[in-house]
C-alpha cells in the first residue's frame, strides 16, 4: 500500500513537473501571431531586393531612364537577357563549365576533406598530430598569388585546364576542422565500436555509419563549396585563356568590363562607336547579369536545406 501511494505521489509530481515545463515552453497567440509578422518582415526583406532586381532587369532601358526604378514599371522589356545571350559570348557553354566545375570540385573537396577529417577525428591514428598541424600551415602563412600560379602553371602545367578552375579551392583547412570537430564530438564511440565487433572494415564503418550520421555538417560544407565554385571568376582570370573554358562568372565580368568600356570611351572611338554605346542598356543588363549569375544557386538552395532538416534526426543514439 505504501509503495503504491510513493508511485502515485511520484506520477503527480512527474505530471506537475510536465506541466511547469510546457507552460514554460508555450507561446501565448498574441506573441506566436507577433513572432510570425516579423518572420514575415525578415523574409520579405531578403526576398524583396532581389525581386525588384529581376523586375529592373526586365525593364526597357528608356523606361529605366525616363521614369527610375519602379516596382511596375512603364514598359517591359528582354533587351537586356538578348544582348547578353548574343553579343558574342557563348553563356550557355559559360553555364556547362561553371556547372561541370562546381559538381566536380564539390564531389571532389568533400572526398578529400571528409576522410582527412575523418582520419584526424580518430584515436587509433598514429600520426594525428602531424597531419593536425600540417593542415593548420596554410590557416596561417600562405605562399601568395605568385607562388600559387608557379605551382599551378609550371609545376602541375594546368594552364588552360579546367582543373585549375577545381583544385586551387578544393580544399580547405577551415572546413576540414569543422568536420573533424563534428566527428569527434556528434559520432558515438559506442557505435562505432559495436561496429568493430561485428567485423566492420573502416571502409565500411565510414561510409555506412559516420556519413549518415554526420549528414548535417557534410551538407554544410557541400554548401560551401557549391558556392566557392559556383562564384569563382579570380582563378579564371589566372590560369584560363582559351574561351571553350571561360566559367559563367568571369565571363559575365568581361561582358560588364566591354560596356563600361564602349560607355566611357564611345567618343574617342568614333561616331559607329557612340551610336552603339547608345543601343547599349546598360543598367539593366546589370541587373540581368545578377539574376544569371545568382538564380540557379537560389533554386539549388532548397536542395540543400532539404537534407539539413533530414539529416539533423539520423543517428541518434538511444539511451
Amino acid at each position: 500500500m505504501k509503495n503504491e501511494t510513493k508511485g502515485l505521489f511520484k506520477r503527480k509530481n512527474n505530471h506537475k513537473e510536465e506541466d511547469r515545463i510546457n507552460k514554460f515552453n508555450a507561446i501565448s497567440k498574441p506573441t506566436n501571431i507577433l513572432l510570425n509578422g516579423l518572420f514575415a518582415i525578415l523574409a520579405a526583406l531578403c526576398i524583396v531586393p532581389f525581386l525588384f532586381v529581376v523586375i529592373i532587369s526586365l525593364t526597357s532601358e528608356e523606361s529605366l531612364q525616363l521614369n527610375g526604378y519602379k516596382f511596375w514599371p512603364e514598359e517591359w522589356s528582354l533587351e537586356a537577357y538578348k544582348y547578353i545571350f548574343t553579343s558574342g559570348s557563348n553563356i550557355l557553354n559559360a553555364y556547362g563549365v561553371t556547372i561541370v566545375v562546381t559538381i566536380v570540385g564539390t564531389l571532389l573537396g568533400l572526398i578529400i576533406m571528409t576522410t582527412y577529417a575523418y582520419a584526424l577525428s580518430r584515436k587509433s591514428f598514429a600520426y594525428k598530430k602531424f597531419f593536425t598541424k600540417l593542415i593548420f600551415i596554410p590557416m596561417l602563412f600562405s605562399g601568395g598569388i605568385v607562388a600559387s600560379y608557379l605551382v599551378v602553371t609550371r609545376f602541375l602545367n594546368l594552364k588552360n585546364n579546367i582543373l585549375a578552375l577545381i583544385l586551387p579551392i578544393c580544399v580547405s583547412s577551415f572546413h576540414i576542422i569543422i568536420l573533424r570537430t563534428f566527428f569527434k564530438t556528434t559520432v558515438p564511440d559506442a557505435i562505432i565500436e559495436s561496429a568493430k565487433i561485428d567485423g566492420a572494415s573502416e571502409l565500411v564503418l565510414f561510409l555506412k555509419i559516420v556519413l549518415p550520421i554526420s549528414l548535417p555538417a557534410i551538407t554544410t560544407i557541400a554548401l560551401f563549396l557549391t558556392l566557392g565554385f559556383w562564384n569563382d571568376w579570380f582563378n579564371a582570370m589566372l590560369y584560363i585563356d582559351k574561351n571553350s573554358l571561360i566559367p559563367l562568372q568571369y565571363l559575365l565580368i568581361k561582358i560588364e568590363t566591354s560596356i563600361e568600356f564602349l560607355t566611357n570611351n564611345s567618343a574617342s572611338l568614333g561616331t559607329t562607336a557612340v551610336e552603339q554605346a547608345a543601343k547599349i542598356p546598360r543598367d539593366t543588363v546589370r541587373m540581368a547579369i545578377v539574376v544569371i549569375s545568382t538564380l540557379p544557386i537560389i533554386l539549388a538552395y532548397p536542395f540543400f536545406q532539404k537534407y539539413f532538416v533530414s539529416g539533423l534526426t539520423v543517428g541518434a543514439v538511444k539511451e
